[in-house]
């Protein structure tokens, strides 16, 4: 039986990423399963006030490791404070964001603590008493349900696969020791496209691939505009330096689970797939009737998208316009 569910939570400038909210919802639910109770762990600077804001998720306990030296993320510092409360409180079960930074330290802490790990996982179930993780595996072709041995259980959430719902915890803040130990690791800067929707966690995303035929996304980034979504790119427009490779969807850049993903001038090759393919609804826009892409795709549509694309922006804005 566990001892109780740890949630380590992400933070960019004080606001929490949607991933955790989405791990805390999944992890409530998991603890009530389990018959047990759900902390939260949150690391940074000034982060103490926006603590309280994870009762409303479920959380029983939220721990604020509240310092000036983890304002910014270093995977060390962030590993010692982190394995120092999960010696504390010896949680049976760790979720965290799938994200980036969450990968890495998810990967530090199973390697310090011998833990076993689930990573990009999409659902959750306990069974005698036990958690199963379930991820895509073969760039999403099959899903796997993973049955971790030992404890704590690491389970690293895909974001965007996980509802999130609001349940009342305590919530009740407490604040922990910091002590971020020795590090090789020096932060330097970082820079913030703080007017971007963040790929990983957008609800739409609108991508172009070889078929726009220059650098020019106008005609997305108006789409995604009107749609609050996100714009994505395919290995071969982001070779083409068309986009950046922060961009990038597929199985070399970002894996993405969107309610809604449009795929523009891509044709559909099975490492694009591998980073699109858990999206709730596909459609596809491309002048090759052909293209391997509307084989997975809910809706597809054969033609210019220079002229497909702007004809869908502006029934967008018209149906916004009368709601």
């Amino acid at each position: 039986m566990t001892t109780g569910v740890l949630v380590i939570t992400e933070q960019i400038e004080g606001a929490f990423r949607k991933v955790t909210y989405e791990a805390l919802s999944e992890g409530k639910q998991t603890a009530a399963a389990l018959g047990c109770g759900i902390d939260a762990l949150v690391m940074g600077d000034g982060v103490t006030a926006a603590a309280g804001l994870l009762g409303a998720y479920g959380a029983d306990t939220v721990w604020t490791a509240d310092d000036p030296a983890l304002k910014e993320y270093t995977l060390d510092a962030y590993a010692n404070v982190a394995g120092d409360l999960i010696q504390k409180i010896a949680p049976g079960v760790i979720l965290i964001g799938a994200t980036a930074q969450g990968k890495e330290l998810a990967a530090r802490l199973s390697a310090r603590l011998s833990a076993p790990l689930a990573m990009d996982c999409v659902a959750l179930r306990v069974e005698g008493g036990d958690v199963t993780a379930t991820r895509p595996m073969y760039g999403g072709k099959v899903l796997v349900d993973l049955a971790l041995a030992g404890s704590p259980k690491i389970i690293a959430v895909r974001p965007n696969a996980m509802a999130i719902r609001k349940t009342e915890g305590a919530g009740k803040v407490e604040k922990i020791a910091v002590n971020v130990g020795a590090s090789a690791i020096r932060f330097i800067e970082k820079q913030l496209e703080t007017e971007k929707v963040e790929l990983t966690e957008a609800d739409v995303i609108v991508s172009g691939g070889r078929g726009m035929g220059s650098g020019d996304f106008t005609v997305l980034e108006a789409l995604a505009e009107a749609l609050g979504g996100a714009v994505g790119a395919s290995r071969s427009a982001v070779d083409e330096g068309w986009r950046p490779h922060a961009d990038q969807v597929g199985q070399t850049g970002k894996v993405v689970s969107p309610n809604l993903y449009i795929a523009c001038g891509i044709s559909g090759a099975i490492q694009h797939l591998a980073g699109m393919s858990s999206s709730k609804v596909i459609v596809a826009v491309n002048k090759d009737a052909d293209a391997p892409i509307f084989a997975k795709a809910d809706y597809g549509i054969v033609g210019d998208i220079f002229e497909v694309v702007p004809a869908i922006t502006e029934a967008v804005k018209k149906r916004k316009a009368q709601a």
